[in-house]
């Protein structure tokens, strides 16, 4: 399955004459355009902050033509390369078809005012990427995966009832602005209930732990849909959590919890990613980190990071997915896990790393100003510094370059790159209808903080290796639903 062109999916379903290129040509130029069409309202938003509302029912504000940028975008990608990828198959018509729907009702659900429009199309995004995953209606784990998928998204639409009918209840609101707006009335049992579920349904569609399940079962879909589902459809958790900012940023040991949980997930993903076999499996891991890393922003009370990573992340996983193929082609069997940090780093490679990191985390807060006082944008810069580490550090060690070559070029990659991050963070945070929600910080955030440090680095070491317990535990947590894995290699070859 490892980033597959599967005979299921490409050659195998040849009915070209029952099958018209019109629709995926048109659908594909037509969300070009509709992309083309999103710049340039971005473009008027950002020069004249331009909004528009039909009251209660959809509200364009920043937050909704950025979305409507990148969905587009990465829409676009996956129509352009679907082309050729289902070239021959009787698929390709209603796969197209479907991903169009898909970025239809993404595009609605970020615009969605009225609580009765956004439940909605957040359950019909689910259920079309189900769909997705079970594109192939005779092959068998397709259908069981997208069922579990399915399973996992209803519920998902299910506790967002919960939460949208608890702030009805609150506040008499039918609308989300309508609800942002009665931040002060927030408070008691039925503002608990409504903040866990949107807490939990942001987790289950971001494939949090432990609501993985439905994403490392998924890996049946189409390589364009899994790019989709990875650069796109996971992001709906932090999107929520912006949308409903005011409801979940009332209280500080709710916004630790989702830090806790965020923590909990960046580090579980890169833990279980250390047990897969296959690309698709290491990139769905990948992403489970990713967006756990996401959703710390969000508890850390920036949401603009928070987009800002999930935007980023974008690009970088769909990437990822759509060249898959060719890693399969290019790697080869190793003997064991390589581990970047150990004996054979030199004294100038460390020291190039730890400077290139503490810098790279000045810059950031020197343009941001975040990390200047004594509160979470301190962890915020944190997290940068250590994610610029680990970045320069992979550099250091793993290039072929000359060492003098190499040690210099670390820093003036990274000192740009850190720079341009702090811009695109910068400028999404001005388009965000809400503003940064600092926290003062307390010993619990600095223990989260050591931990994750504490955990990341025995990971990177291989000390976790040495215990059988925890290998079994993780192998068990990784596995998909074992009626969506093929188990013999006829089942490749059935149509």
């Amino acid at each position: 399955m490892s980033g597959h062109n599967s005979p299921k999916m490409v050659g195998s379903l040849p009915d070209t004459a029952a099958d018209s290129p019109l629709v995926p040509v048109a659908l594909t130029w037509l969300v070009w355009s509709m992309f083309a069409a999103s710049i340039a309202v971005l473009a008027v938003r950002v020069r004249t902050g331009f909004a528009w509302e039909i009251p209660g029912v959809v509200a364009i504000d920043g937050l909704t033509v950025l979305m409507w940028v990148v969905v587009t975008f990465f829409s676009g990608i996956v129509h352009s390369y679907s082309r050729r990828y289902l070239a021959g198959s009787r698929l390709k018509t209603p796969f197209f078809a479907t991903v169009f729907g898909f970025t239809v009702v993404v595009m609605g659900l970020v615009a969605a005012d009225h609580l009765a429009l956004f439940g909605t199309l957040w359950l019909a995004m689910g259920l079309l990427m189900a769909k997705l995953i079970g594109i192939v209606s005779g092959w068998d784990q397709a259908q069981a995966a997208a069922t579990v998928a399915r399973k996992y998204f209803i519920a998902s639409s299910g506790l967002l009832a919960v939460a949208l009918t608890a702030l009805w209840w609150v506040t008499g609101a039918t609308s989300v602005s309508g609800i942002t707006a009665a931040a002060d009335s927030f408070g008691g049992p039925a503002w608990l209930v409504a903040a866990g579920a949107l807490v939990l349904a942001a987790m289950i569609q971001s494939a949090l732990i432990p609501f993985q399940g439905w994403l490392l079962s998924s890996m049946t879909a189409p390589t364009p849909a899994s790019a989709l589902m990875h650069a796109g459809f996971v992001n709906a958790g932090g999107i929520l959590l912006t949308r409903f900012a005011p409801v979940i940023t009332v209280d500080p040991a709710l916004m630790l919890a989702i830090v806790g949980v965020g923590g909990a997930s960046a580090i579980g993903g890169k833990l279980l990613k250390s047990v897969q076999t296959d690309i698709k499996g290491k990139l769905g891991c990948s992403t489970i980190g990713q967006m756990g890393f996401m959703i710390m922003q969000a508890g850390l009370g920036f949401f603009g990071a928070a987009i800002t990573h999930l935007i980023l992340h974008g690009f970088y996983k769909a990437y990822q997915f759509l060249s898959a193929g060719g890693q399969v082609e290019h790697a080869s069997p190793s003997e064991g896990t390589p581990h970047t940090i150990g004996t054979t780093a030199s004294i100038a490679g460390i020291v190039v790393t730890l400077l290139t990191g503490i810098a790279g985390g000045a810059v950031f807060a020197l343009l941001t100003g975040k990390g200047m006082k004594f509160d979470s944008g301190l962890l915020l810069t944190f997290f940068v510094v250590f994610t610029t580490l680990h970045a320069a550090r992979n550099a250091v060690q793993q290039t072929t370059l000359p060492r003098v070559a190499r040690y210099g070029a670390v820093p003036v990659v990274f000192f740009p790159a850190i720079v341009v991050y702090a811009a695109v963070y910068t400028s999404v945070s001005g388009l965000m209808p809400v503003s940064p929600a600092t926290t003062e910080l307390t010993l619990l955030h600095g223990i989260i903080a050591a931990v994750f440090v504490g955990i990341y680095t025995a990971i990177e070491t291989g000390i976790h290796e040495r215990s059988q317990r925890l290998y079994v535990v993780l192998l068990n947590a990784g596995q998909p639903a074992a009626d969506t894995v093929l188990t013999t290699t006829e089942d490749y070859n059935e149509y």
